[in-house]
């Protein structure tokens, strides 16, 4: 599944990460890399940017940047966001 598919309140682990090279670069930068769990915190009011919970940061990511990483969606567990 796409990130850019996610909804709100969805939690996920990261399985890939696509795009070009420098797109890839600057999202690993950001933390978000292979393994790195997820929580879908929100969406701007027009659906983009979406805001995203990762080791415990939030990170704001564009919905075309989040349609270059695969995610394996999870079970929602109580209390947890994206830690």
């Amino acid at each position: 599944m796409l990130l850019s598919e996610m909804k709100e309140g969805q939690s996920a682990r990261i399985v890939s990460v696509g795009g070009d090279m420098r797109l890839r670069r600057r999202i690993l930068e950001m933390g978000l890399t292979k393994g790195s769990d997820i929580y879908i915190e929100k969406y701007a009011p027009l659906k983009d940017p979406m805001e995203l919970v990762v080791k415990g940061c939030h990170v704001s990511l564009r919905v075309k940047e989040a349609a270059e990483i695969f995610v394996d969606p999870m079970a929602r567990r109580e209390g947890d966001h994206g830690k």
